[in-house]
């Protein structure tokens, strides 16, 4: 029964699926699949939260339900919840089929709960897949767009190359070790730890996640999807597919591949800096809001990787702080970018706005999602007063915990190029130039679900920026309580 409990939002997910594609069946109304997409996953995230108290569960040898898992399974939810208020704005005037976008986005969300709580190779491998092949769709769902079909393709195409990295990984691991599951994988690593075979297949798994968090060398997907995918497909992929991956790697980072030599962690170190200097000096040169929002979670996870590398100490607390600021910070920086981009609104253009001149006097004509936008800009720089700010403070005191300075230098070097386009981003909204084209949202934004989401991200930034004590307790909670 404890371990029925402990998968019961999985199980309201799968059904959430089921009702949507039969409702479907019988009649297609947008409005229906939004709402009981919805309503299904509200019903999941109560089901989470009222699960809390029952501590670590093993559900099966596959997976465990842990105070990490519900962590990762509220954020996996939340951003979920948020894609399906944009995506009924974005697809209102759409004359496809849209009640689809729906299925596939629950689906996704489904994989997300496996994989962060994955305690063997199998259910990796199946949350992963389950987390990536509905994005496929969802990224070129609009596909009489270009940019889309592009963005799809794209994002398959090089998702399997990197499935293909995942599973040799695996193949090796097991083939010297006999198991795939991650305890046991972490003691065979600590006795067998020089030999060639099983760091092939630690490097080849971290290859294959390392895709899916756009972790340099294996980023260069990044800015073309996002900028030619839906905005809450490309939301979706930003918040809820990377904190997924991402707790799966930390879990292994626990157990699995808690590899205690010096060089493994100096490579880490170097790819970490390495990932946040590109990333951000990529963003740089970028005249596309929604690339430039590519770059920027590039360089993000490079500031996440330094809690990888010392793995130790509050290591565990900064990537959940960071992940729950990072989050919110990104829903409100994606929503206004969905919210005012979409083509199929009655003050849509004929593609996808994403260059930054369309967004030249938005100031002017909608001052609060300006605001939104502003404060989500100033949080993802780390500015005081801001949710994003308690999170670089975390990177840093971990980095200085761990007495590794050339880390700490390299997060801040890299937030201080990153204010240069976020200002360049914020100085945009409030220019105006007659004549220069532009893109608006509608007169209603405010009025419908996804404005009131917007909104409410952009206050929760502020209040976890003045007030962060309830989020640094919860996550100090679970970093406590967690089974890894």
């Amino acid at each position: 029964m404890a371990a029925l409990m402990a998968i019961s939002p999985l199980i309201l997910v799968c059904l959430t699926v089921i009702v949507v594609m039969l409702s479907i069946a019988w009649r297609r109304h947008h409005a229906l699949s939004a709402v009981i997409t919805a309503v299904g996953l509200n019903a999941a995230l109560l089901a989470l939260l009222f699960g809390w108290s029952q501590g670590t569960v093993a559900v099966t040898d596959l997976l465990v339900v842990d105070d990490l898992a519900r962590f990762g399974g509220v954020l996996v939810l939340i951003s979920t919840l948020a894609c399906v208020t944009l995506a009924h704005h974005y697809l209102e005037g759409y004359d496809g089929p849209r009640d689809e976008f729906y299925l596939l986005l629950t689906s996704a969300a489904a994989g997300g709960l496996v994989l962060v709580s994955a305690r063997h190779m199998a259910t990796l491998f199946f949350g992963i897949e389950l987390l990536s092949m509905p994005l496929f769709g969802m990224l070129a769902y609009t596909l009489r767009d270009r940019g889309a079909l592009e963005s799809g393709i794209k994002y398959m195409v090089l998702s399997a190359a990197a499935t293909a990295f995942l599973l040799f990984g695996m193949a090796l691991l097991y083939a010297m070790t006999g198991t795939l599951d991650f305890d046991a994988l972490g003691q065979a690593l600590a006795t067998q730890g020089s030999d060639p075979w099983l760091l092939a297949g630690a490097g080849l798994l971290l290859v294959g996640l390392a895709f899916k968090l756009s972790i340099v060398p294996f980023h260069l997907w990044t800015p073309d999807v996002y900028q030619g995918g839906p905005g809450p497909a490309t939301t979706f992929l930003a918040t809820a597919s990377k904190v997924a991956v991402f707790l799966v790697l930390l879990r292994l980072f626990q157990s699995a591949l808690a590899l205690h030599e010096n060089w493994w962690h100096d490579l880490l170190g170097v790819i970490a800096v390495v990932t946040m200097l590109v990333g951000n000096l990529l963003a740089l040169t970028q005249n596309d809001l929604k690339r430039l929002l590519g770059y920027s979670s590039i360089a993000h996870f490079g500031y996440l990787l330094v809690a990888l590398v010392v793995n130790d100490g509050l290591a565990v607390e900064t990537v959940g702080i960071y992940l729950v600021t990072y989050v919110i910070t990104t829903l409100g920086a994606f929503g206004v970018v969905t919210l005012v981009s979409s083509p199929y609104t009655p003050t849509g253009g004929p593609a996808d706005a994403s260059s930054l001149h369309h967004y030249r006097g938005l100031f002017w004509r909608r001052p609060y999602l300006t605001a939104v936008m502003t404060v989500s800009m100033l949080s993802l720089a780390g500015i005081p007063f801001t949710a994003g700010f308690i999170g670089k403070f975390y990177i840093i005191a971990v980095g200085v915990e761990a007495h590794r300075w050339w880390l700490v230098g390299s997060v801040v070097l890299g937030s201080a190029i990153g204010l240069y386009y976020y200002l360049r981003v914020m100085v945009t909204l409030f220019l105006h130039e007659p004549g220069m084209q532009s893109r608006d949202a509608t007169h209603d934004w405010a009025e419908r679900a996804g404005g009131m989401v917007v909104l409410g991200v952009a206050t929760l930034v502020i209040l976890l920026g003045l007030y962060p004590t309830p989020m640094i307790d919860w996550v100090h909670w679970v970093a406590g309580n967690s089974a890894y």
